[in-house]
């Protein structure tokens, strides 16, 4: 049985909230979350990036509000940190309604999103973050909700239960998620707009970096904007976090001012090198260059290389490294790419035999040296 096909197709969720505390992690801890909610946009004028997203929902709401109606729904999908739950509360500010938020692994029952959709006024937006998260009998009570306006509340158990028709007030339903393909096609057709979140371009992260600055009181030059910008892993969420630290660092061993010497020597300190990997990306790529040769290895053995576990490693550590091709999945297990050599200064082995980087330490080629 191949052990780490097993494991990348068990429960997607299982490490969502490991190593939640690194400085680089796109899930928001509660300091981010309070932290945000003065730092998010109000409309979509000031919304950085996404512009193709931007756009297109722009025409939506537009629409909508000419027609004086309520607007489609709405499934915004991409990694965490990039903007979806701003988007939503700008979806609401644009059309001049309140806002109910809640998230899928909180809606277990189809009682409890029952309880929720008849609870809600009429053009209201009902924010469903993680909605692939969500059980199947909430879901399929969803279904009904979004196309048609209305819930059927089951009475009784057994052979005496009854249906009650319940009549919802016309509403809004935008749904976040990371992992798109998790949603049943059913429920993803049943959405009038879908937008998908792309990483952030460095550019980009220095506009969002200078208007949480100023928001901040932060005094900072567009150099020490870029050094930043340039280990956020094209994500706003981390963005901001490491503007943070960087604040604190200048406030307390520099001028205050935040330039690009201030920025990297701040940044050495947390552990976040040039590229965005922290502490966990490295001891990754170091057991994986220094004791293996550059790979394939297993999933098991490198987790237990580095002492951490393998779903920590699978899912906090490895997507990263792969989107920056320092890292490679092949059938055979982990490999290292001639990028992570360079990213760490080390020199990869002698190819043996024709086989490259890939023996690891001590192999030899089928025919000998």
């Amino acid at each position: 049985m191949n052990w780490d096909a097993a494991d990348e197709a068990a429960g997607p969720d299982r490490a969502a909230d490991a190593f939640a505390d690194r400085l680089v992690a796109a899930a928001a801890d509660g300091d981010d979350q309070a932290v945000e909610a003065a730092l998010r946009p109000r409309d979509l004028g000031e919304f950085v990036g996404q512009e193709r997203v931007r756009e297109q929902l722009g025409l939506v709401l537009q629409a909508a509000r000419k027609r004086g109606g309520t607007a489609d729904h709405v499934l915004l999908s991409g990694a965490p940190g990039l903007g979806k739950t701003t988007l939503s509360m700008i979806i609401a500010a644009e059309m001049g309604v309140p806002i109910r938020i809640t998230s899928g692994p909180a809606i277990q029952h189809a009682g409890d999103l029952a309880s929720i959709l008849s609870s809600l006024t009429e053009g209201e937006v009902l924010f469903l973050d993680e909605i692939h998260r969500m059980s199947r009998p909430a879901e399929e009570m969803l279904y009904m909700a979004m196309e048609d306006f209305r819930v059927d509340v089951i009475v009784g158990k057994g052979p005496g239960a009854t249906a009650i028709p319940l009549e919802l007030p016309p509403f809004t339903l935008v749904g976040a998620t990371t992992r798109a393909g998790l949603l049943p096609p059913p429920l993803r057709d049943r959405f009038g707009f879908t937008g998908h979140m792309e990483f952030y371009a460095p550019a980009e992260l220095e506009r969002v970096i200078h208007r949480s600055a100023g928001l901040l009181d932060v005094t900072i030059d567009p150099a020490g904007a870029a050094e930043i910008a340039g280990r956020s892993r094209g994500t706003p969420r981390i963005a901001n976090r490491l503007l943070r630290r960087v604040r604190d660092y200048a406030q307390v061993r520099a001028d205050g001012v935040v330039d690009r010497a201030t920025a990297a020597a701040a940044l050495e300190v947390y552990e976040v090198d040039a590229r965005g990997l922290d502490r966990l990306d490295r001891a990754v790529l170091h057991a994986l260059l220094s004791l293996f040769g550059g790979g394939p290895v297993g999933l098991s053995t490198l987790a237990v290389a580095v002492g951490e576990e393998r779903e920590t490693v699978e899912e906090v550590a490895e997507p990263f490294l792969v989107r920056e091709g320092l890292l490679a999945r092949t059938p055979r297990g982990r490999v290292a790419t001639a990028a992570a050599w360079a990213h760490l200064g080390l020199v990869p082995p002698q190819a043996i035999g024709g086989q490259g980087a890939g023996n690891g330490p001590g192999q030899t080629g089928l025919f000998g040296p």
